[in-house]
Order: structure tokens, then C-alpha cells, then sequence
């Protein structure tokens, strides 16, 4: 059963355990990145260590080897400093680069496994937003947060050594702040997962909109919707503004009191510090040396203490990445495979209702039964809503009946594995789908992408899209646009077509494949369809008749069933809803 997309889990910890896990892979890089951060940690430490003999070296004792070694010491100090970081910030950005790589893949992954349902629930500019943004945002807490819990950690570690060292007293003084600290950033921390979570979904709304905008921009621009997307795209983005500035709150407000309380024991020790060089209990040296080594922990304080802000950005980013990750793909439960099918196709009482349908509603497909011989055609006419459509996506198994059976060569298409029964159905639907590629590429997609140049002029020739292919600045090399944006609705729907020629399936289903053609178009195109279903299996849905005429079997679907069968002929005479339609359909004309 396939987890709901916006289901929230309980446990941090868990997930961060996930998170980490895309990180293994590369540990022995990520290893060097600690390396690195632990001596850049190591030399911000040895600072204020080596200024108590420096300053009574120099200063008290005036030893004259101490001026000699402490430029030695400083230059060395530098330059291992100076390597460390570099490689730390390098094997951090790499490891943190491919992790999002790998995220970005394993959700690409699962999305073009997915269930056509899926799409139907959720928005796609939505999932736009998780591959490209929060996959990004997963980074803070894979390994930014990670790269500041070691590198100011073992700062802080050792800066802390340092101090107990110099004066275990004062040292004590300092870390009575450490549990009210803990307890600022634990209270912050919810406020700032929350603020991440809602953040996210709204940075989704906004690649929604906008993608909207951008593919509908004709409509907007027609029918006067540009104030309307202008007020739906501020209202998002003015959402997203308000939840950063909220992070911006929780986050800047947890650094100021912590520095405060910081303030407070650094200047509670210079007070016993002061106190007690007043009364010869330290040296000028061991003090500098101490207050240096605390001002130098304020700053590696504040940023451990930002770290849940990493972490919950991280989490709630990883939560939304993992959701689609975790999603059940489109089910594949066939062990069979279906070769090369002949072509006879038969629906047994199938019933089908699709996913949120009120129970009061009637299903889209009610017990309807109906079977196609090889190398026969049938055609589906009626009313729009009626289920031809419904029907056509069965066939290649993009949604599963909940009762009744669809049949291939007489067995059940369930037995089948997916890959193998789609090998053996070619689609041409209504709404055309090209890639911004070159025509010969949209031709030849798939796993026809190594047909020869040969085969896909001869399906384009056969589609009536030659001429106009070679009229083409560059021929089959010429790159179409997105969604095929530079051609026009006909010469869309043939390249569509010239692709189902060239899969060259036993089965072949036209949702009203030639609704976007002109006469002259329509009928190169229809008399190519001849040739090319001789033989073969065909389901034809169309709304205008006269495309259907010859068909050897047309099925009048209404309300999810089948209101009636027979050839034109026969349909006509009849009498009933086709002879109906058709005579509706030339008032029309």
C-alpha cells in the first residue's frame, strides 16, 4: 500500500539514519573532509596554546630562542591550517554534491515508475519543486550541519582543553552555561522544522503557478488571466517571503541569546581573571592565552548552536525527498513474458472506477465486455464522459480494473510483465507528446531509439509527415521544441503517429489520433492507417464519424457500457444513439 505523500514520520532520528545512509558511499572522502576540518579545529586551538610561552617567553623571560621559533611556529601554524581547509571544503562540497545527485536520481527513478493515479493527486509543478529544490535543501543537514558538528565541535573540544589546562577554575565558570544553551536550542529547534516543512510546500505552490502560467501562456494571454496569475503568484511568493522571515526569527533570535549568555561568563572571568593578577595568582601570559582561547570559542558557539536550524531545513527537506522515494510504483506483479502478441484483445465484465470517486457515483466502466479479433478494428464513438478513453488507458495497463478481466491472445494481460505487454501496444492519444529533441529523436523514442535512419523515414512517410519533415530547415535533424512548440497541431499529431508506425505493435490504439489534421492531412494519414492495420489490432476512438466509417466493428459506449455494436451500416439502420450522434453531427456541419 502506497504511503500518502504528505504523511509526516515520527522519528528524526530514523530519517537522519536514512539521510546519512547516501552519504556512506562516499566515506572515504567524506573521512578526508573530517580529516581536514579536524586539523583547521586542531590549529584554531593551538593559538591561544602557544600564547602563554610566546608572551612569558618573549615578554617576561626575554628567552631569545622564542623570538626565533615564534615566526617558525606561526608560518608552520598557517600553512598546515591553510591545506586542511581547502581539502576539508573540497571533500565536503563533493561528498554534498553527490548526495544530492543520488537523491535527485532515485527520485527521478521512482517518478516515471509511478502509477498514472499518482499523477492525478498531486500537481506536477509540486514534484518540479522536490527534485530541484528540496533535494538541494537535504545538503544542510547531510552534510553542512555535519561539517559544523565536527569542525566547531572538536573546536570546541579542544579550545575547552586548552581552557582547562590554563585555569580548570575559570573553565568551570564557562560550561555552568552550557545546559541553559542546550535548552534555547532544543526549544527552537520544533519552531524551526515546522517553519522548514510549511516553507517547502510553499516553494512547491510557487513552481505550480509558475509552470502554469508558462504553459498555458496563450490562454492567459486570450482570456485576460494575466491579473489573476499575476495575484496567484504574489499570493505564493508573498507565503514563501513570510515563512523565511519566520525561519529568519526563530534562527537570529537563538544566536543573540546565546551570545549573551557567552557575554556574561567571558565577562564573569576577566573579573576572577583580573581578580587574581591583581594578586600575582597568574602570569600576563596565562591569562591573554585564556581570554584569547574564549573569544575564540564565541565563535564556533554560535554556529553549533545555528546547527538545528541545518538540521530541521535538512530534515523536513529529506522528509518530502524520501515521501517520493518511498511511494509504491505502478504495480508489476506479471512473471510472464508476452512476446510477441497476435493481437486478439477482449474486456470480461470490467468494472472500473478511478481513485476518490464518491461510491454514489456511477464507475466509469460498468461490467462492460467486448472483444477485438486479430487484425480487426474497432471503433469507440459516444458522448464525451461516456468511458472511451477509460478503455483505451486499460489496454496498455495505466490503471487496474477493480473486477473483470482484459484478455491478450486469451490470457489474462495481468499475467503479463509491464514492460512486455507495452511492446506490444502502440499509443497515439489526443494530447501529443514531443521532446525537445530532433524529429528523427521523437520519431525513434524509446526503445526505438537505435532504429535506423531508414525505418524512421519510412514510418514518417507512411504518417504523411515526409514532406514537411524535409521542408524543415534541417530535416530529421531539426529540433522541434518543447513539446514540439515551432510545429503546428498537425504536423504534431503525424511525427505522434509516424512514432506508433515505427513500434509497429500488434496492437494499436488511436485516441482520436487525427483530430488535429486538416482534410488533405487527415486523409494521407487514413489511408497510411489502412496499410499499416492490415493484420493488426486496432481500437480507434474518434469523435468525428465519418473518420470511422470502415471500421469493422464500431461500439456506441455510453455511461460505461455498451449501448450498442455493429458495422456503420448497421448502426445507422438501427436507428439508435449512433444514427443519433451522426445526424447531430451534420446539423452541425
Amino acid at each position: 500500500m502506497a504511503r500518502p505523500i504528505d504523511t509526516v514520520p515520527a522519528d528524526s532520528l530514523a530519517l537522519y539514519r536514512r539521510l546519512l545512509g547516501f552519504v556512506r558511499p562516499y566515506a572515504w572522502v567524506f573521512a578526508a573532509a573530517v580529516t581536514g576540518m579536524v586539523l583547521v579545529a586542531a590549529t584554531e586551538a593551538a593559538l591561544p596554546a602557544i600564547m602563554k610561552p610566546i608572551l612569558d617567553g618573549t615578554f617576561v623571560e626575554r628567552d631569545p630562542k622564542w623570538v626565533t621559533l615564534v615566526p617558525l611556529l606561526l608560518i608552520g601554524l598557517f600553512a598546515v591550517r591553510g591545506v586542511a581547509t581547502f581539502v576539508g571544503s573540497y571533500c565536503t562540497q563533493y561528498v554534498g554534491s553527490r548526495v544530492v545527485f543520488d537523491l535527485r536520481r532515485a527520485m527521478f527513478d521512482r517518478l516515471v515508475c509511478l502509477p498514472a493515479s499518482f499523477y492525478e493527486r498531486h500537481a506536477s509543478g509540486n514534484l518540479i519543486s522536490r527534485v530541484t529544490y528540496d533535494a538541494a535543501q537535504v545538503t544542510t543537514a547531510a552534510t553542512d550541519a555535519l561539517t559544523i558538528l565536527v569542525k566547531d565541535g572538536v573546536t570546541i573540544i579542544a579550545l575547552i582543553g586548552v581552557l582547562l589546562w590554563l585555569d580548570w577554575l575559570l573553565t568551570l565558570v564557562v560550561l555552568a552555561m552550557a545546559p541553559l544553551i542546550a535548552w534555547i536550542v532544543r526549544l527552537v529547534s520544533r519552531r524551526l522544522r515546522q517553519i522548514s516543512l510549511s516553507a517547502q510546500r510553499t516553494m512547491g505552490d510557487i513552481t505550480h503557478v509558475l509552470q502554469e502560467a508558462v504553459d498555458n501562456q496563450k490562454v492567459v494571454k486570450v482570456f485576460g488571466g494575466k491579473g489573476f496569475e499575476r495575484s496567484r503568484f504574489r499570493e505564493a511568493a508573498n507565503r514563501m517571503r513570510r515563512y523565511t522571515m519566520k525561519q529568519v526569527v526563530a534562527a537570529a533570535s537563538n544566536v543573540p541569546i546565546v551570545q549573551m549568555l557567552a557575554a556574561l561568563a567571558v565577562s564573569v572571568v576577566i573579573y576572577i581573571a583580573a581578580q587574581r593578577a591583581l594578586q600575582d595568582q597568574t602570569t600576563v601570559g596565562a591569562f591573554v592565552a585564556f581570554v584569547t582561547a574564549m573569544l575564540l570559542l564565541t565563535a564556533p558557539l554560535k554556529r553549533i548552536t545555528s546547527i538545528n536550524e541545518y538540521v530541521q531545513k535538512g530534515l523536513a527537506a529529506a522528509q518530502t525527498v524520501f515521501e517520493v522515494i518511498d511511494t509504491e510504483p505502478e504495480p508489476d506483479d506479471g512473471r510472464v513474458d508476452a512476446g510477441t502478441l497476435r493481437g486478439a484483445l477482449a474486456f470480461e465484465d470490467v468494472t472500473f472506477r478511478y481513485a476518490g470517486t464518491d461510491a454514489a457515483q456511477r464507475p466509469a466502466l460498468q461490467a462492460i465486455s467486448f472483444a477485438i479479433a486479430p487484425g480487426e478494428t474497432v471503433a469507440l464513438v459516444g458522448a464525451s464522459g461516456g468511458g472511451k478513453t477509460t478503455i483505451a488507458n486499460l489496454i496498455p495497463r495505466f490503471h487496474l480494473p477493480q473486477s473483470g478481466r482484459i484478455l491478450f491472445d486469451g490470457r489474462d494481460g495481468a499475467e503479463f510483465t509491464l514492460a512486455s505487454l507495452r511492446r506490444n501496444v502502440a499509443l497515439v492519444s489526443q494530447d501529443v507528446t514531443l521532446f525537445n529533441d530532433t524529429v528523427a529523436a521523437n520519431i525513434a523514442y524509446g526503445e526505438m531509439a537505435g532504429a535506423t535512419r531508414a525505418a524512421v523515414i519510412a514510418a514518417a512517410q507512411a504518417a504523411g509527415a515526409h514532406e514537411f519533415i524535409l521542408a524543415m530547415a534541417q530535416g530529421y535533424d531539426t529540433l522541434v521544441g518543447e513539446n514540439g512548440i515551432r510545429l503546428s497541431g498537425g504536423q504534431r499529431q503525424r511525427l505522434a503517429i509516424a512514432r506508433a508506425f515505427l513500434k509497429n505493435a500488434p496492437i494499436l490504439v488511436l485516441d482520436e489520433a487525427t483530430s488535429a489534421l486538416d482534410t488533405e492531412s487527415e486523409r494521407q494519414v487514413q489511408a497510411a492507417l489502412e496499410q499499416l492495420l492490415r493484420g493488426r489490432s486496432a481500437l480507434v476512438i474518434a469523435h468525428r464519424l465519418s473518420t470511422i466509417e470502415r471500421a469493422d466493428r464500431i461500439l456506441v459506449i455510453n455511461e460505461g457500457t455498451v449501448a450498442e455494436s455493429g458495422t456503420h451500416c448497421e448502426l445507422r439502420a438501427r436507428g439508435g444513439l449512433y444514427a443519433r450522434l451522426q445526424q447531430l453531427q451534420r446539423s452541425d456541419a
